[in-house]
């Protein structure tokens, strides 16, 4: 298992069981530091207290996990984010004072949080607002039902670099909202230059990205190693300037390189 790679000596910023929060505030937890290995580290944002607290007795229960931080809306999100270098975030869409979004936005440009993953929770898995959260670089989303089993795997699954949702599930999405909106486009310049950097190889391995195939399987189409499809996924990403495998079909989808 994956370390938490942000996580922070302080112990002011490790949660306690017993502490309650305002509703729009951000929760000082307090408790004393833990030993042993480093944790994954959470933070939640949702103007649901409920929910939040849902999510966060699911995730503590976890050896390897840790609720940093709660947040009821985007701008203490945002804030929160700052100070406590989270891993992951949880991300409603719809808030209060600053909406999901907006604060995806800033923390995936945010130079100093580019190790943090941003999982966005929506309603409906058609939803326009998901694919928005998507543009603005968060690693998938979760329907807001999910199943604890697969909310705490997808935890696990984006601080590796992988998807949280599968590209098939990006494509179904990107298709309800760009083809029918007539939104599809060429690459624009600086597009254009990023995908000429990609071989031959790098190209069709983009394309075999957006079939939402594992290494695995797209190893045993190519007739190759699982570590050498794990290395050309590597360099696409690079090459793309994109975070994930997820951003990488939405860009390639985009750009119109996936039909």
């Amino acid at each position: 298992m994956i370390t938490a790679q942000n996580a922070s000596s302080n112990p002011e910023e490790n949660p306690s069981s017993n502490s309650k929060q305002n509703p729009g505030q951000n929760t000082g937890w307090g408790a004393a530091a833990e030993t042993g290995p480093a944790k994954i580290r959470i933070l939640l944002a949702d103007d649901q207290a409920l929910l939040r607290a849902g999510f966060a007795m699911v995730i503590d229960s976890q050896p390897d996990l840790q609720v940093v931080e709660q947040a009821a809306n985007g701008q203490d999100a945002l804030t929160a984010a700052g100070v406590h270098l989270p891993d992951v975030v949880l991300m409603d869409i719809r808030m209060p004072i600053m909406d999901g979004l907006e604060a995806t936005r800033r923390i995936t440009e945010d130079a100093a949080l580019s190790k943090t993953r941003v999982i966005v929770l929506t309603t409906f898995d058609t939803d326009e607002y998901a694919l928005e959260a998507l543009r603005a670089g968060a690693s998938g989303f979760l329907l807001k039902d999910v199943k604890p089993e697969a909310l705490l795997d997808s935890i696990r699954t984006v601080t590796t670099g992988g998807a949280v949702i599968a590209p098939t599930t990006t494509r179904r999405l990107l298709d309800s909202t760009l083809r029918e909106g007539g939104r599809r486009r060429s690459p624009d310049a600086g597009q254009q230059q990023r995908l000429d950097r990609l071989t031959n190889r790098e190209r069709e391995i983009l394309l075999e990205l957006a079939t939402g195939d594992s290494n695995t399987e797209i190893a045993a189409r190519l007739f190759v190693s699982e570590a050498t499809v794990k290395t050309h996924v590597g360099q696409v990403l690079a090459k793309l300037e994109v975070r994930d495998r997820v951003q990488a079909v939405v860009f390639a989808y985009e750009t119109g390189l996936v039909a």
